[in-house]
């Protein structure tokens, strides 16, 4: 659990919370950001929670230096986040070399003074990512780790922030301090539970990303196996043949072409269902809170309708008032959502064949992610939509 050591002032009340959603995600958030940036909410902010992308543009707006994060989006290349690794190599260090760590040290300095940074900053930053450190036991946090820039070292910060966004079926995982981690999505994608159980927050804005994802083009096998096919008299060669013959079948069956399809799509279904329900608990919360209360006002107004005595139905208050339910907070509270997918502008993460990100459809997302947000703000009366951006 994190602790609290830092007073932050009364008038920060607002929480932003961040979900992962790689390169769509994070666009989409930087338009999201600079719409709350341009609010009466935005000197509220006190506490920024984020996953992977989120934990990227969290940095970012935590350090209050929104310009920066957008302009680096535009110029960001699909293989300055994940280059593609030679196929020899694919077994023993994974699809793709995470040069996302190499960028931002070229484009911002290094991370670590960043981290510093955060450190002093007025927003709180608290990052998740997933412990994949080898044990025999149990872990006590259930896999989890959130790191706090009031209260982590910056060197380890740093590195929390990179392992919450190395998308585990592209790079290999990150020591962070004393453990192992690796894509935050796995056990938190969107951490609201962890702003609600904040007591300082009386409002939260959050954005969740809603992922797209294509079907996996087998389209490499069949080029592989093309390039084979000259050396097919090679009984090796032939037998490799087969089996990527034996992968495209299975494609069209809809069943995983191979291992890391699978793992691909295991993954999904844990961001997605963790998702959900991080959302459906924060709901059930809330609704079990307002009956609580309901019940509070009510029942004791029932006993003295009822001819009961003005002590019974203080006897029921309190018996209500001490009541332990495993609400894990005492209060409902506002929550803004904005929720949003690509909508065909979607960029690939996991690029081997040189497909570019245009600037155009980088500002396409970061446009809808602004429009949005302010679309849900106008709703909830916060502030006024600002002029036209260019």
């Amino acid at each position: 659990m994190i602790r609290h050591p830092v007073e932050v002032g009364n008038e920060r009340d607002v929480a932003l919370v961040l979900s992962g959603g790689a390169i769509n995600g994070v666009l989409l958030e930087a338009g999201f950001l600079r719409r709350v940036a341009e609010s009466d909410l935005w000197p509220r902010v006190g506490w920024i929670f984020g996953t992977s992308a989120g934990a990227l543009a969290g940095t970012m707006a935590a350090l209050d230096r929104l310009d920066e994060l957008e302009e680096f989006l535009l110029d960001l290349r699909p293989d300055e986040v994940f280059r593609p690794n030679r196929l020899w190599r694919l077994p023993l260090i994974g699809l793709h070399e995470y040069a996302l760590p190499a960028t931002i040290d070229r484009k911002f300095g290094n991370l670590e003074a960043l981290a510093e940074e955060l450190s002093h900053a007025e927003r709180e930053l608290v990052v998740f990512a997933s412990d994949v450190t080898e044990t025999e036991r149990p872990s006590e946090s259930n896999f989890e780790l959130a790191y706090s820039s009031r209260e982590t070292p910056p060197a380890v910060m740093a590195q929390a922030i990179l392992a919450s966004a190395a998308i585990s079926t592209l790079v290999l995982p990150l020591r962070v301090g004393d453990r192992i981690a690796t894509d935050g999505a796995w056990t938190r994608n969107f951490p609201l539970g962890y702003a609600y159980n904040r007591p300082e927050v009386g409002t939260i804005v959050a954005f969740r990303y809603l992922p797209e994802y294509p079907r996996f083009d087998a389209g490499g096998l069949t080029r592989l196996k093309r390039r084979l096919r000259p050396f097919s008299r090679v009984p090796p060669v032939r037998a490799l043949i087969a089996e990527l013959e034996e992968a495209e079948s299975r494609d069209r069956r809809g069943e995983p072409a191979h291992y890391i399809d699978m793992i691909t799509r295991l993954m999904r279904l844990s961001v997605l269902r963790g998702t959900a329900l991080e959302e459906r608990f924060a709901d059930e919360a809330d609704a079990s809170i307002r009956e609580y209360e309901r019940l509070m006002r009510e029942l004791p107004e029932v006993v003295r309708a009822r001819g009961g005595s003005d002590d019974l139905a203080g006897e029921i208050e309190a018996r209500l008032a001490a009541a332990d339910f495993p609400f894990r907070r005492e209060r409902a509270l506002p929550r803004i959502m904005v929720r949003a997918g690509a909508e065909g502008v979607a960029l690939e993460a996991r690029i081997r064949r040189g497909v570019e990100w245009t600037r155009d459809a980088k500002r396409a997302l970061i446009e809808r992610g602004y429009e949005l947000t302010d679309a849900e703000l106008t709703a909830a009366g916060i502030g006024t939509a600002a002029p036209a951006r260019r």
